[in-house]
């Protein structure tokens, strides 16, 4: 069976804007640009000063305010939507994730633009879809990742501190997460090259994550953020484009969607749960070396440790949790079974270190 790979394209840096006009023109002429309410404040004004008299922009929308089916049919049922040949998607994960499946639904083309360095949904060909009371309601996968990303690090570093830091949380699962679930599987081609480009996650963020986040509490484009918003936003986008379903995440995934069943979890971000889910995995897994230096970053970062820093009970909240992470495919595909024994063992492991 034959096997075709659309990759991810980008443009990163302070000036990534003025490439716009000369990628998406091949395209089409009129674009419509559908964001968040902030991430439109931020760079709407940026992206049509960029934009030359070759492309008109049929409108600005808002996308809904989640990545829900419903949204998509009022977009994909808008007339300006239906209008433009393009389509940008300008903010976070949900924006992106909701305009990807518009995309599809219509056979469009479309460009993301970041605006905050919180995961890797700009490049990727997976959408994860909530319901109208916010639960996470399943996966969407288009035929192809967004046709180009524009990564504006000067936007980026002006963000509130909160999505980065979240951002890095989401990035440490990739590696250890897709190593752990492709083990012991003899790897085609394509799947052994997005766990080898995996690989570089980790470490970057460990050597550079620190100074990222201070540089963005100082709005600094800097070298660092530069570093971490392509690791958190390309190269973990590469890997999902590259590797089969089953090793795009694990339990780590399985633990911040087994913390989408709570009411009072709705505004908390993913990243920061997926990262408290890599210590439980790294804890089952006896990964202790790792664990150890991933925690000592995330506590030096004040990524959550405990359940306690999350808001969460670790008794009536915890079983909720477990009983919707155990129902996910996340914890399916992965080297040995993993028990709602073992996963509540391992959060109650972590909850019980001590950094000597």
């Amino acid at each position: 069976m034959s096997q075709t790979v659309f990759l991810p394209n980008y443009t990163i840096g302070v000036d990534a804007y003025e490439q716009i006009t000369d990628i998406v023109k091949e395209y089409g002429s009129k674009a419509v640009i559908i964001g968040g309410e902030t991430a439109l404040e931020k760079a709407e004004t940026k992206i049509k000063e960029a934009l030359s008299q070759e492309i008109e922009v049929t409108n600005t929308l808002w996308y809904g305010g989640n990545s829900t089916y419903e949204n998509v049919e009022k977009l994909v049922n808008d007339a300006d939507v239906q209008k433009a040949d393009i389509l940008f998607a300008v903010g976070g994960g949900r924006v992106c994730d909701t305009v990807k499946v518009v995309a599809e639904k219509m056979g469009k083309p479309v460009f993301t633009f970041p605006t905050i360095g919180s995961n890797c949904s700009p490049v990727t060909a997976v959408c994860v879809m909530y319901t109208e009371e916010g639960e996470m309601q399943g996966l969407f996968f288009p035929s192809k990742p967004p046709t180009h990303t524009f990564i504006d690090t000067a936007i980026i570093a002006k963000a509130p501190d909160k999505y980065l830091w979240a951002g890095v949380g989401d990035a440490l699962s990739k590696e250890i997460e897709s190593t752990f679930s492709a083990r012991g599987d003899q790897l085609d081609y394509t799947d052994g090259l997005g766990i080898q480009i995996g690989k570089m996650c980790t470490d970057r963020l460990l050597e550079y994550g620190t100074q990222a986040l201070k540089d963005s509490s100082a709005g600094i484009p800097s070298f660092a953020i530069e570093q971490v918003v392509a690791d958190i936003i390309v190269t973990t986008g590469l890997v999902s484009v590259l590797v089969i379903n089953d090793y795009n995440s694990a339990m780590a995934h399985s633990f911040y969607y087994g913390t989408t069943v709570l009411k009072k979890m709705e505004d908390y971000l993913h990243g920061a749960s997926v990262s408290y889910g890599v210590l439980a995995l790294l804890k089952m897994d006896q990964q202790d070396a790792l664990f150890e230096r991933v925690y000592r970053f995330m506590k030096e970062n004040k990524l959550p440790v405990s359940l306690t820093e999350m808001g969460l009970n670790n008794t009536t909240d915890l079983t909720a949790i477990i009983d919707k992470a155990m129902s996910t495919n996340d914890i399916v595909h992965v080297p040995y079974e993993i028990t709602q024994d073992m996963f509540k063992q391992a959060i109650f492991d972590v909850e019980a270190y001590q950094l000597s």
